[in-house]
């Protein structure tokens, strides 16, 4: 993520986080900055697509963002997406944050995310699957 933007973001997240709420000059500051993607993010988040996966004993966390056509792996602390759009737009571009990052992070903020308790046992064959996710997948989420 480009630094100025993860850091709206981060910022937007923790206030929410102690509000428990979006507030309207927040939304303002992400919509006049992320546009189109933050509409897209929001969308993922008042529909409840983002997952956070919990795997027990171990407590390992992995942060899934559902779209129409695939599931993508969302690594909030490194600023990672495997979607398209973090790829052509952060890979190829070198600056942007994709709308599933967004989301994550605004979910997260919120408590508005699906959270999918599962066995240790269970995390390597889903880790499997995520991997296959084609990268041509429709972005239109």
């Amino acid at each position: 993520m480009s630094s100025g933007e993860r850091q709206l973001v981060e910022s937007v997240a923790q206030e929410s986080r102690s509000s428990g709420e979006l507030k309207r000059d927040q939304w303002d500051r992400l919509r006049s900055t992320f546009g189109e993607r933050f509409d897209r993010a929001w969308r993922m988040v008042s529909e409840r697509r983002i997952k956070r996966y919990v795997f027990h004993p171990s407590g390992r966390i992995v942060w899934i963002a559902v779209g129409r056509d695939g599931e993508y792996q969302i690594l909030p602390r490194s600023g990672y997406c495997d979607c398209e759009d973090f790829y052509f737009r952060i890979v190829n571009e070198g600056s942007g944050v994709c709308y599933h990052l967004i989301a994550q992070r605004l979910a997260e903020a919120l408590n508005s995310y699906e959270q999918v308790n599962e066995e240790d046992e269970f995390f390597e064959p889903l880790m499997d699957e995520w991997r296959r996710q084609p990268l041509d997948a429709d972005t239109e989420d």
